[in-house]
């Protein structure tokens, strides 16, 4: 609301005091209702003539101080009729003295430091959205209740929205509904305990309804009285990797199902009499040199590679160079060089084991493999024969 209605309504509320006062003494009748009237229009034409002068004096106050911002230093402030406007002028003129000694002791122009403040500032603004634009995935700002105020551009790669369709809407109105509810909780403890939210997995919906898994990273703001004003944060997306450990769990599922059934078939099998028993898992490991696999490779006790087949280097994308410079662990990713160097041992142990394997191409995508991995206790080194589970592709 405008200052100048105000006062017009201030004014005329007040008036009616003395209104309601003769009212309840003489009732409104004819005689005092011209009474009422007088009062009612002095009170508005004193307050319209208040509300102009004061607010008058107050618009051009605002004028000259939005020409001095730009740098304009002869702006010529006027005098008002009244007091306290009359001594703020008197400041801003003192001010404005002070301004023009200190640049014409540096010796530069005045107009040269309004520009360099501009510019400096645009610099700033720019390096800051490189800087947000230049992240893996988007930022954000929302007040206390969940509000988004601030997004990157970055939004429109990891859920589809521009911007401006997410600014002045809960965050929590592209969650699933059934997150909704943890997620609230979550940030509500964050901002009551002032702690940070840290990789927090945090499910979106895109704008084509697909669900995107977020990693959330976030920390509450407040002003000088410790009161919470709200959340900033960067989410990125690890949807796929939050499919693959899915995947993972899944296939070691099936694993361990494999394995309880063939511990099933054994015992069966023991259990018929007058036959002659032959290992079932012998068999499954035989059956790997009976056929010609996409990757043949050699490697030594530190699980560095040795030697390779065509197919093997081609199959992951380097080159036979490349691929002899690595270890089993710098493309394999469901194993770490030490649970590796466990399936060697057991591999020494045993001979030969089985198992299933993700490994990584060089251009970051993933196969699904069979791998059997032999001892070659002659020579002191491994083999692993490796083939490509296309049951895994869609």
């Amino acid at each position: 609301m405008k200052l100048r209605t105000l006062l017009i309504i201030t004014c005329f509320a007040i008036s009616l005091i003395p209104v309601m006062i003769i009212g309840g003494i003489q009732g409104f009748e004819s005689s005092s209702m011209l009474l009422i009237s007088i009062i009612l229009f002095v009170t508005l034409s004193f307050s319209i003539v208040l509300s102009y002068l004061i607010s008058k004096s107050i618009e051009k106050l605002t004028m000259h101080i939005d020409e001095l911002s730009k740098g304009k230093l002869d702006v010529q402030l006027e005098k008002s009729e009244i007091y306290e406007i009359n001594q703020l002028t008197n400041s801003l003129n003192r001010i404005m003295a002070s301004l023009k000694l200190a640049i014409h002791k540096v010796g530069v122009k005045k107009g040269e430091i309004f520009e360099e403040t501009v510019k400096a500032k645009e610099d700033v603004e720019e390096k800051y959205g490189d800087l947000l634009d230049s992240i893996a995935g988007w930022a954000w700002e929302t007040d206390s209740k969940g509000i988004i105020t601030f997004c990157s551009k970055n939004v429109l790669y990891a859920l589809g929205y521009k911007p401006g369709d997410l600014m002045g809407k809960s965050i929590f109105k592209f969650m699933p509904l059934d997150k909704v509810k943890g997620s609230r909780r979550i940030f509500k403890e964050a901002g009551g305990k002032n702690k940070s939210i840290k990789n927090l997995e945090n499910w979106y919906l895109s704008k084509t309804g697909k669900k995107i898994c977020m990693l959330t990273n976030s920390i509450p703001f407040y002003d000088n009285d410790e009161n919470l004003l709200g959340y900033r944060g960067v989410d990125i997306d690890i949807t796929q990797s939050k499919l693959s450990d899915e995947k993972i769990k899944e296939l070691n599922k099936e694993m361990d199902d494999l394995k309880d059934r063939i511990a099933q078939l054994l015992n069966e099998r023991r259990k018929k009499p007058g036959r002659r028993f032959v290992s079932i898992e012998k068999k499954f490991e035989e059956r790997w040199s009976e056929y010609e696999f996409d990757s043949v490779f050699l490697f030594d006790e530190n699980a560095d590679i040795l030697d390779c087949n065509e197919n093997m280097y081609k199959k992951l994308g380097y080159t036979k160079g490349e691929i002899l410079s690595l270890d089993i662990s710098d493309f394999d990713i469901l194993e770490s060089k030490k649970d590796i160097l466990n399936k060697m041992q057991e591999a020494k142990k045993k001979g030969s084991i089985s198992f299933k394997s993700i490994h990584k191409r060089k251009d970051g995508t993933s196969v699904l493999v069979y791998e059997n991995m032999q001892y070659l206790k002659d020579k002191n080194m491994f083999k692993c024969i490796a083939r490509e589970d296309y049951s895994f592709k869609k």
